[in-house]
C-alpha cells in the first residue's frame, strides 16, 4: 500500500542515486558556464533550445462557419467554455466549445489529439497527441496568436497529458523514454520570456518513479505534482501494445517540481498488479481520485476507481457489482464537479458514466451514453459529457440527462473534455 508523504525524501536508493547524479551533472554544467540556473528550481536551464515555430504553418485557427479567426473572446462570454480534441470528417482538431457543444473556434492538429494542459491566466493551452504522441502544440485559447510546436527530446514520445505549474512558468508533460523503458516528465520553460507567445523550451527531465506515466495533476498549495504511472511498458514500434503484462506495476508518484525528487510512491497491492492507473483528479480536500484500466483476465471484476490522501492508505471503490461489470474493465476519463464533491468516471467501452460521493466513496448514480468518455464540470453543478459518436449532453446524479448536441457520423469527440477556468 502507500507510504506516508515525506517531502524531499526519495522513495528508493536507485531513485535517489539517479536524481543525485542528474543534479551533480547539471551543477557542473552551470559552474562551467554552460547553463543558467532557473530561479527556485534544483536544475539548470542548460543548453536551452529556441522555441520551435514549426507548427505555425501546420495549424490554422478556424472560427465558426469556417472563417479564420475567432467567434468571440472566451473571457467575455457568458457561459462556460471547454477544450476538446476531435475528428471532423478526416481532419483532427483541437476545438474550444461552449456548454452546448457549439464551436467557438478550432485549430487543426497534425494527428489525433488526446488531452490538454490549460493556463487560463495567460489564455493558452497545450494540445498533446494521443499515445504514442509525437507532437504537443501550444495554442491561444482566444484564437489570436498562431500556434507553436513544443520540442520533443530524442527517444521520447508523449502520453497525451500535461500540466502548467509554478504560476504558468513551467509546463510538465508525461513522456516515455522508450529505449530505456522509463517514465519521465518533460519540463518546459513556459514563461513569457520564451518568444512572444511564451510557447516553451525543453529545459529538464524528471523521473516519475515508474513506467508508462499517463496523467499528471498539481496539488494546490504545494510544490508537488501527482503522476499516474500506468505500469505498462510500451515502445512506439509496437504501438500501444503492452510488453510487460506479467511484471507490470502501477503507482501514484508524488514529485517535487522544485528539484525533481520523487518524494513518495504509492503502489497498488499485489492482487491488483494488472490494474493500470491512468487518469486523475483532485477533490476539494486535496485527495487524489484515480481511474484504472484492467489488463488481466476478462472474468475478473476488480475495482476500477480509487482514492489516495497523502499520508493515508490507498482506498479502492468497486461500487455495485452490476455497475462494475458494465464498466468492462475500463475507465477512460475522470472529472470533479464544480463544488469538488462529486467525481465522475466514464467508460466509453461500457457506455456508462458513474458518479461517486467523495465523502463516502458510494455511487450516487449513472448516465448512459454510447461511447461516452469526455467529462467535465458544468456550471451550476453536474457534468458535461461528450461522446465518440459526436453527441454531447449535460447530466448529474439523480437527474435525467439533457442532450445539448446530437450524434453525428461526421464528428467524433476524443477521450477528454476540459473545462477552461475563467
Amino acid at each position: 500500500m502507500g507510504r506516508s508523504l515525506r517531502p524531499s525524501v526519495s522513495t528508493s536508493a536507485s531513485t535517489h542515486s539517479m536524481a543525485t547524479e542528474r543534479r551533480t551533472v547539471l551543477r557542473g554544467m552551470a559552474a562551467a558556464g554552460l547553463g543558467v540556473a532557473w530561479p527556485g528550481l534544483g536544475f539548470s536551464a542548460a543548453l536551452r533550445p529556441e522555441c520551435d515555430k514549426g507548427a505555425e504553418s501546420e495549424g490554422e485557427t478556424r472560427g465558426v462557419g469556417g472563417a479564420t479567426g475567432t467567434k468571440k473572446g472566451i473571457g467575455g462570454a457568458a457561459g462556460w467554455r471547454y477544450l476538446a480534441a476531435r475528428k471532423r470528417g478526416q481532419a483532427f482538431e483541437a476545438v474550444v466549445v461552449d456548454d452546448r457543444g457549439d464551436d467557438v473556434h478550432a485549430l487543426s492538429l497534425p494527428d489525433r489529439g488526446h488531452s490538454f494542459a490549460i493556463d487560463a491566466a495567460r489564455r493558452r493551452a497545450v494540445a498533446f497527441g494521443r499515445q504514442p504522441g509525437f507532437f504537443a502544440t501550444m495554442l491561444d485559447l482566444d484564437g489570436r496568436r498562431a500556434p507553436t510546436r513544443l520540442a520533443l527530446a530524442a527517444g521520447r514520445h508523449f502520453f497525451g497529458h500535461g500540466v502548467f505549474v509554478d504560476g504558468g512558468r513551467l509546463l510538465l508533460a508525461t513522456a516515455n523514454d522508450f529505449e530505456a523503458g522509463r517514465g519521465v516528465l518533460s519540463v518546459y520553460d513556459s514563461s513569457a520570456q520564451c518568444s512572444g507567445s511564451g510557447s516553451g523550451s525543453l529545459i529538464a527531465e524528471f523521473e516519475t518513479g515508474g513506467v508508462g506515466p499517463h496523467e499528471v495533476v498539481a496539488l494546490s498549495g504545494t510544490n508537488l505534482v501527482v503522476v499516474a504511472n500506468g505500469g505498462l511498458l510500451t515502445h512506439p514500434d509496437f504501438g500501444k501494445m503492452p510488453l510487460n503484462l506479467e511484471s507490470m506495476q502501477s503507482s501514484l508518484a508524488y514529485v517535487d517540481i522544485t528539484n525533481g525528487e520523487v518524494v513518495d510512491v504509492v503502489s497498488l497491492p499485489p492482487e491488483l498488479r494488472q490494474l493500470s492507473i491512468r487518469h486523475l483528479v483532485v477533490d476539494k480536500k486535496g485527495s487524489v481520485w484515480f481511474g484504472c484500466q484492467y489488463m488481466g483476465p476478462a472474468s475478473d471484476t476488480p475495482a476500477l476507481v480509487g482514492c489516495h490522501t497523502p499520508g493515508q492508505a490507498l482506498k479502492m471503490f468497486a461500487g455495485p457489482p452490476d455497475i462494475l461489470r458494465r464498466l468492462r474493465h475500463y475507465v477512460g476519463s475522470v472529472a470533479i464537479d464544480a463544488a469538488g464533491a462529486v467525481v465522475a468516471t466514464s467508460s466509453p467501452v461500457g457506455g456508462l458514466v458513474v458518479y461517486w460521493d467523495t465523502e463516502t466513496g458510494n455511487v450516487l448514480g449513472t448516465t448512459e451514453l454510447v461511447d461516452g468518455c469526455g467529462v467535465a464540470p458544468a456550471k451550476g453543478g453536474g457534468f458535461v459529457i461528450s461522446s465518440g459518436s459526436g453527441a454531447m449532453l449535460r447530466a448529474a446524479p439523480g437527474n435525467m440527462a439533457r442532450p445539448t448536441r446530437p450524434a453525428s457520423t461526421a464528428l467524433a469527440w476524443d477521450n477528454h473534455l476540459r473545462h477552461i477556468p475563467v
